[in-house]
């Protein structure tokens, strides 16, 4: 009988599963003793409790994703109604709506980098489908001609790329952010799909800690700038800082890659960008540290500061250091800013978006959604929605709440239908999400449903 070539691998990987290492209980101990548990208040008066590190143990807990039953949705508050936008998509990670209103999906994933990775991807191992073999590297296009909710067009958009995440398109150009690189385009507004070759206009450092591969775009207000996120290559510069060059920053640069500068720092792994509505203030969703506890450190969202360092890896949630890189960069850790919103520890929080329509009632205009993807490093799930957060006059408003829900299949069961990634506001002002674990895009809508497809056809 032949023996599977996955029966070989299985040795290794519990070799290397043993090979890990972590703080000591003594060094653990110290760090109790030496970081007792505090509370902070952020720049709106919120009080944000931080638990002594490792006051919990650090755990591995992943979902099992399983398909989304026929007919089944996330859930939203009453008064919205969630329909299925797009389907049969693999891994869309982020969404952009170009100037026209088409909507470009950027379709990627995390890749196995390392071999404890590749023995798990090669065994399928990895039950919440974050880490596949392949990655799709495409950009599909989604075009809603009648506005009717549905979209009628669907097509590659753009091909052969690597890991692409964010996209931007200003006057003529086309912008993507391949893992290691920014790509320049010729666009045409209305164009189904980019043929002609791309310039590379910015190096980018690849891989990491889980990878964190993603690089998001965003354009100044006045489009003479555009900004560039790139998350950190460690949990907590483990390997060194020079690992960590051009890292855990939002870089800005000028549209033809040229005159890059380190517009903020210490950021772990930002993600979402966006301006708030009116005015020329950048906020921020950023992934904070693992292993240090169930509550410990929350993700945030936060404006965004020009020449602001946020604290990573020295320290967290503003002055607060991290036991692992203690008395390293005292001066850095005195310049620490607060984060203005504290998500939760381990939510994963990676969509943002300002709500700049008048289609939802009052009480969302000019708030934030966010999406969460979700927690691996806490014993009880974290995340799995979409949160929204009130503002009032520019500010946060009160803490985040839950808005769009049924990710995960609840109780005690450990599987998720999927995890929200994206979150853009739609012209018509309904929101779209990215499911990137259940490989569809989610529309959800203040109004009466959109007609099916298969409405559309039966009125012909």
């Amino acid at each position: 009988m032949k023996i599977p070539t996955y029966a070989y691998l299985l040795p290794a990987l519990g070799l290397l599963a043993a090979c890990s290492s972590g703080p000591s209980q003594e060094e653990k101990q110290q760090a109790q003793a030496e970081t007792p548990a505090k509370t902070v208040t952020t720049p709106q008066d919120e009080a944000v409790h931080l638990p002594a590190p490792y006051e919990s143990k650090s755990v591995t807990h992943r979902v099992d994703i399983i398909d989304w039953p026929a007919g089944k949705t996330p859930t939203a508050p009453a008064g919205f109604t969630v329909t299925e936008f797009a389907g049969k998509l693999e891994s869309p990670r982020w969404a952009y709506v170009a100037p026209n209103g088409d909507v470009l999906v950027a379709e990627a994933t995390t890749l196995p980098k390392g071999t404890k990775k590749e023995i798990a991807a090669a065994l399928h191992l990895d039950r919440s489908r974050s880490l596949q073999p392949t990655s799709a590297n495409r950009i599909t296009l989604f075009r809603d001609t009648n506005g009717d909710g549905v979209p009628d067009v669907r097509t590659v958009f753009l091909s052969g790329l690597n890991q692409p995440f964010g996209m931007l398109v200003l006057g003529n150009s086309f912008y993507v952010a391949n893992t290691n690189g920014v790509l320049k385009f010729p666009y045409q507004p209305g164009a189904t799909k980019i043929t002609a070759p791309g310039q590379k206009i910015l190096d980018l450092p690849e891989g990491g800690y889980n990878n964190h591969w993603t690089r998001n775009l965003l354009a100044s207000k006045d489009n003479s700038k555009i900004y560039v996120t790139v998350g950190s290559g460690s949990n907590v510069q483990e390997h060194g800082p020079a690992n960590e060059v051009r890292r855990a920053n939002i870089l800005q640069i000028n549209p033809d890659g040229t005159g890059e500068k380190v517009y903020a720092s210490g950021l772990r792994n930002p993600i979402g960008l966006a301006w708030y509505p009116g005015t020329t203030t950048l906020w921020a969703a950023v992934n904070e540290r693992d292993e240090l506890g169930d509550e410990l450190v929350p993700d945030y969202i936060t404006s965004v500061k020009e020449g602001g360092f946020y604290g990573w890896p020295y320290s967290y949630y503003g002055q607060n250091e991290d036991p692992r890189r203690k008395n390293e960069r005292p001066d850095l850790v005195k310049k620490a800013v607060v984060p203005d919103v504290p998500m939760g520890a381990h939510v994963a929080a990676l969509g943002l978006t300002f709500y700049d329509k008048a289609a939802f009632p009052a009480k969302y205009q000019k708030g934030a959604f966010v999406g969460e993807h979700g927690s691996w490093n806490r014993s009880a799930y974290s995340g799995y929605k979409v949160a929204f957060v009130p503002f009032q006059n520019g500010k946060p408003a009160g803490k985040p709440e839950d808005f769009l829900t049924g990710f995960l299949v609840g109780g005690d069961s450990d599987k998720a239908y999927g995890r929200p990634v994206g979150v853009v506001t739609l012209p018509d002002g309904a929101l779209l999400i990215t499911d990137d674990a259940g490989n569809k895009l989610w529309r959800v809508s203040a109004s009466s449903p959109p007609r099916t497809t298969a409405a559309l056809t039966t009125a012909r």
